[in-house]
Order: C-alpha cells, then sequence, then structure tokens
C-alpha cells in the first residue's frame, strides 16, 4: 500500500482562531520530504485559504469526502467543509464558531466509526471558549467518550496517554483541580485504568507484555504512612490485584524517581495519579514530538500535546512537529489494530 492509498485519517481543524489551521497546513505542505500519512482536514476551507495566504503559502484546497481523500492528498490538501458561522481572525476566539468545532468532531467520530477514516487525529480546541457557546464536558477526551457511547451504547473509559519517543504516561485522574485529586482517586479507577492501558498496549501498541509503573500518590509514595496514607490504603491493593491476574506491575512509586533514563528502561507506561504528575515528564522529555493518545475509545485517536496557542497564530512561527508524530502515531495504531483483527 502506499502512502496515499487506503483510509485517511480524520484530522479536525480545531480552533479556528488557533494554530491549528497553521500547522495542519505545514504537514500537508511537507507531505513528501516528511512522509505525512494521508488525511482528511475536517473544517473550513475559506479559514484554510486565508490563513495559507497569510503564511505566504500556495496551497491548493479541494472539497471531498473520506472516500476520495488519499486520492486527492498527493495534490490537494482534501477538505470536508465544515463552515464556520462567524469571521475568523487568527489570534482572536470566537465563541460564536463553537459549533463549527464540535461539528467537525462529531463528523470526525461518525467517519472512523462508519469504518470510512481509520483514526482520529484532533487539532487543539480551547475549551473556555467552548465553554462559553454551552460546552459541557471537561475536555476534548470526554467529549470523545460521549460520542463513543452514543455511537455503541456502551460506556466506555477514556483514558489519556502522552506518548513520546522517551516515555509514555497516562494521568488516572486527568481535568481537576489538584485538591480534588484524592478524592476522585478510587481503587477501582486506578484499576480501570491499567486494565485500559494494557489492553491498548497490547492490540494497538503491539507490546504483548506491557510493562506498567505506577506512581504514588504521596512524596516518597507515602513514606510508610507518614506522608499520607492513600498509597497504601488505595494504590497498594491494585496492584496486587492486577498481578495476581497476570500483569507485570510494579508501584506505587516516588514519583520523583520512576522518569530518569535508567528508570525509564524498566517498564513500558508510567500510571500517574493526577494531571502534572504525568503531563509535566511527558512534555519535559519531547514537548515537540510528544502526542496525546486516548485509550479506550472504540476507535484510535491522537492529538498534538499543546494548546491551540493564539498569541502565535497566523504569524508562521508554529511547529508542526507534534501534529506530525499524532499523524504517524495515528496510522501506526490503525495499521497495528488491522493486523490484530485479521
Amino acid at each position: 500500500m502506499n502512502k496515499t492509498s487506503g483510509r485517511p485519517i480524520a484530522l479536525t481543524m480545531g480552533d479556528p482562531a488557533g494554530i491549528g489551521p497553521d500547522i495542519s497546513l505545514a504537514v500537508w505542505a511537507r507531505r513528501e520530504t516528511r512522509a505525512t500519512p494521508p488525511f482528511l482536514l475536517i473544517g473550513d476551507p475559506s479559514v484554510l485559504s486565508d490563513r495559507a495566504k497569510a503564511l505566504g503559502q500556495t496551497v491548493l484546497i479541494t472539497e471531498t469526502d473520506c472516500l476520495h481523500a488519499s486520492s486527492v492528498f498527493g495534490g490537494a490538501l482534501p477538505v470536508l467543509p465544515i463552515r464556520c458561522t462567524a469571521p475568523v481572525v487568527a489570534g482572536e476566539p470566537n465563541a460564536a464558531n463553537a459549533s463549527a468545532v464540535t461539528g467537525a468532531i462529531d463528523a470526525a467520530v461518525r467517519l472512523v466509526m462508519a469504518g470510512d477514516a481509520s483514526a482520529v487525529a484532533t487539532n487543539p480546541i480551547a475549551k473556555a471558549v467552548l465553554y462559553e457557546a454551552g460546552f459541557r464536558f471537561p475536555g476534548h477526551t470526554e467529549y470523545l467518550a460521549h460520542l463513543a457511547e452514543k455511537a455503541t451504547g456502551a460506556p466506555v473509559l477514556p483514558v489519556m496517554m502522552l506518548a513520546g519517543p522517551k516515555l509514555r504516561a497516562v494521568p488516572v485522574t486527568i481535568h481537576i483541580p489538584l485538591k480534588d485529586v484524592p478524592g476522585a482517586l478510587t481503587s477501582e479507577l486506578i484499576y480501570r485504568t491499567c486494565m485500559v492501558t494494557a489492553a491498548d498496549l497490547r492490540s494497538r501498541f503491539g507490546l504483548a507484555a506491557p510493562r506498567l509503573a505506577v506512581a504514588g500518590l504521596n512524596p516518597h509514595a507515602g513514606e510508610g504512612g507518614a506522608l499520607g496514607l492513600e498509597d497504601d490504603a488505595l494504590i497498594r491493593p491494585v496492584i496486587d490485584r492486577l498481578r495476581a491476574e497476570g500483569l507485570d506491575v510494579v508501584g506505587p512509586l516516588p514519583a520523583d524517581t520512576m522518569f530518569h533514563d535508567r528508570a525509564r528502561e524498566t517498564y513500558d507506561v508510567a500510571i500517574c495519579m493526577y494531571h502534572d504528575q504525568a503531563l509535566i515528564p511527558a512534555k519535559a522529555l519531547g514537548f515537540d514530538d510528544s502526542v496525546n493518545a486516548t485509550l479506550g475509545l472504540p476507535f484510535i485517536r491522537t492529538s498534538p500535546d499543546h494548546g491551540t496557542a493564539f498569541g502565535i497564530a497566523g504569524k508562521g512561527i508554529a511547529r508542526e512537529d507534534s501534529l506530525l508524530a499524532a499523524l504517524r502515531l495515528a496510522a501506526e495504531l490503525a495499521a497495528n489494530a488491522e493486523g490484530t483483527h485479521r
């Protein structure tokens, strides 16, 4: 199969005032030299055309569908149109365009659930802008889980993984205040997060026997209860349960010694208790080439590990490396999943 055949990746444009259009145009423009997997960009063609002009790029844009996107990809940027309802100015988010942002996500999920797209890749959204328009989900990940449940009728536990060349890290709790983390952590949530992670590492990442390293919540993993009781009361019993079920799991480990070079050689993924415990080392070790992958969904979803970056939108300085990594990982996981199901 050549790189312009087969099912494309459904790529959402993200917030049109952010760098989503910039980096999407960039990865397509360098498709030959950087081996960009074919994708169908879902968004407003006029926004893309205007942004290309602002960036001094000449881009042929073709409105098309999933069936024809891969054949179009070599000569033009294939776009499934979702129109913005208000003018778009780079760097100036507008809640009036929230319906176009969520509409693109809806369309991408429909395409992948129908089997027309191989995976979903999403450009960054601005949650605060969507909240202003009535968006009721904590973030992208939770909205995708909602759409998956609507499509299948089955509840899912979405698990966020930051995957980079040096580290894979999973936070058990995600977009909640730090003060709420201890109350949100339960043994069942930790257990299910580990099980979803191990299952996707096997079926999509090609790891037959994934090794999980579980971080403690408190400094020094609680220091035997002196620095907190959660590590022994909540986390350690889960690790015992997972081991009894045949998983290769260690922990709870002090988070301050988990992420140096030698430590990372001993595991395939770090299971962390809260957002920053996972994302700080992940981004420090691979800011430009780490990918946000959502595990536990009935489809593959990846995303750049950065935000909308309104301050540099339309200025020609946004780097497309993380989006390219997200597209490549999506293509890799789709191929792995296809091979597993044969």
